[in-house]
């Protein structure tokens, strides 16, 4: 009897493991695609995931028409230069926003995110009960409805939205929208980092993902999402996350909806960091000061319109940036972005480096052959960022 009981032990959980779906399956179920022929397609018969999928599908219909399709069709006439770099993305306070960084981004060779939020668990939906798996699939839908309706999280209700249920933390909403955005995963696995930026097994401040997917372009592309804190504070006492950046070599820089955080002098260092290892930095008004973009250094774009801050952040005004959407023929913007997201009143702010416009001769495609739109015109006073002590 005892023998038989082990071999039925060993049965159930060779059964458990050959039902359990591909990464790339679990993301398509819990993105409410169709996964005919997985693994997972008996629970995609269950009357909570047929509500998930037509409600998601109801959802992800009017963000492509709305963001989604503008931006892909905005970014290539506008800043191809940006778009088609395949260089390192570093996108600081995240959260699991992959959805915008694949549509400004999607060519990125490496997506690189980190926020406070937890990484999570690889979700296993066919290993919750069905009252379970229904209470998950509803609150994740409701987890992603501000970014879906606005663009970005709300981080008070993040922060209460990833932890409710069993598919907590960032990784089921970084799968969700790489697999809306078209991508196949290839591979999710559970990473650290060492103080000096090296993945590592041993314990660590810095847990994270790393997932390896096929991109829309057919190339294999890697994104990594880590937990740490950003305030110099915890990056001095925690200097894994910058260290695993600076060996990335030159990127491209991304933020939005990000609190203003590089505002203010608890923050300088991540701010640094951008400014310092970056080709392009794409931005709403929330993200870095415009007078820290040296006048010297850096060519600057502008887009859409600056109507200041949210009244939540009406302290983080800038006086530079409102005169220079003053002074200087801003680009269209025919999406939302960031806090101001209506169309018509949102700012898109684009900074490259002038250390990296290529040199005559280059074989590279000219930043000054396809500039931003909103580059004051030949003969006019440039947009002048000179950094200011705080």
């Amino acid at each position: 009897m005892k023998n038989l009981l082990s071999l039925f032990c060993l049965w159930s959980l060779s059964a458990v493991t050959a039902l359990a779906g591909s990464p790339n399956d679990e993301a398509r179920y819990l993105a409410g695609l169709n996964i005919d022929g997985s693994t997972l397609e008996p629970w995609a018969r269950e009357g909570a995931w047929q509500q998930h999928a037509s409600e998601f599908q109801r959802a992800w219909v009017d963000v492509e028409d709305r963001q989604l399709g503008p931006i892909r069709t905005w970014m290539p006439a506008n800043l191809n230069f940006v778009y088609s770099d395949p260089s390192p993305l570093f996108y600081p306070f995240s959260g699991p926003d992959m959805l915008y960084a694949h549509a400004f981004f999607p060519n990125a060779s490496t997506y690189i995110l980190c926020a406070r939020e937890p990484v999570g668990n690889l979700p296993q939906i066919e290993a919750l009960d069905p009252a379970v798996r229904a209470a998950a699939l509803a609150n994740l839908r409701k987890s992603l409805n501000a970014i879906l309706s606005f663009s970005f999280f709300i981080t008070a209700d993040m922060k209460n939205d990833l932890n409710a249920t069993q598919l907590s933390g960032t990784l089921p909403v970084i799968m969700v929208f790489l697999a809306r955005s078209g991508c196949q995963i290839s591979s999710v696995e559970m990473v650290k980092l060492s103080s000096s930026g090296d993945l590592t097994t041993d314990k660590s401040k810095t847990p994270g993902v790393k997932i390896v997917f096929q991109g829309t372009t057919g190339r294999t592309q890697t994104l990594y999402y880590f937990t740490s804190d950003l305030s110099n504070w915890g990056i001095k006492s925690n200097p894994g996350f910058i260290a695993f950046c600076k060996k990335q070599g030159r990127g491209n820089g991304f933020t939005k909806a990000a609190s203003y955080l590089m505002h203010m002098s608890e923050f300088t260092t991540v701010r640094d960091f951008l400014l310092t290892n970056t080709r392009n930095v794409v931005q709403d008004d929330s993200g870095i000061p415009l007078r820290f973009f040296n006048g010297n250094e850096w060519i600057m774009g502008l887009y859409g319109n600056y109507p200041g801050p949210i009244e939540l952040f009406a302290k983080h005004d800038q006086p530079d940036l409102r005169d220079a959407f003053a002074h200087h023929k801003a680009g269209d913007l025919p999406f939302g972005f960031g806090y101001q997201w209506g169309r018509g009143v949102s700012s898109l702010i684009v900074g490259t480096a002038l250390s990296s416009v290529p040199k005559a001769g280059s074989t590279v495609e000219p930043v000054s052959a396809s500039p931003p739109v909103g580059t004051p015109p030949v003969g006019s006073p440039p947009v002048k960022a000179v950094p200011v002590e705080e």
